[in-house]
């Protein structure tokens, strides 16, 4: 039943699943700023599309980008090299220093964090289709943006050591 006056949304407990989507999440922490791309599907050319789209609009003039990520399936640079020719995967993977966060350690990822806050921001109820998701995503993402909301990063190296030996080993000095 939705929404009225004086009564809040309710739905029957029975689900009915309408289709998926795949959110990309970019986060740049300390700046402030998100993005957020909505594809039909998670493939190697969306993710690809979504690295050139980061050499090329969102950091034009970057001579590196430090790109830190999960282990993902589709996380590779073959992806580039199967979406783009050969030339053009090459220069989009030069301006990129990929880093991989430890397996099974994708909690670790500051885009975790902005995804918790997309889930609870817009995606707590389902919702229809995939326009109205876009909808939502770009509203959320520009507030946030606007506000030029950080990540306060706590997770230090001494405390990864301790949580993830294999990962982190004591570097002798």
């Amino acid at each position: 039943m939705p929404v009225a006056p004086g009564r809040p949304e309710r739905s029957d407990y029975e689900y009915e699943r309408r289709g998926t989507a795949n959110l990309s999440v970019m986060v740049e922490p300390l700046a402030g700023w998100r993005h957020i791309v909505v594809t039909e599907r998670r493939t190697k050319q969306d993710y690809a599309r979504c690295l050139q789209w980061l050499v090329d609009v969102a950091y034009p003039q970057a001579k590196s980008i430090r790109l830190v990520q999960d282990n993902l399936n589709i996380h590779q640079p073959s992806a580039l090299y199967e979406t783009f020719p050969p030339a053009e995967a090459r220069r989009i993977l030069r301006k990129l220093e990929i880093h991989h966060t430890p397996m099974h350690g994708s909690w670790l990822t500051m885009a975790e964090i902005e995804i918790s806050i997309l889930e609870r921001g817009c995606l707590s109820r389902p919702v229809l289709d995939v326009p109205t998701l876009c909808r939502k995503v770009e509203a959320l993402q520009a507030e946030r943006n606007a506000a030029r909301r950080t990540i306060c990063w706590q997770f230090s190296s001494a405390r990864a050591r301790v949580k993830l030996q294999a990962p982190y080993p004591e570097v002798p000095t």
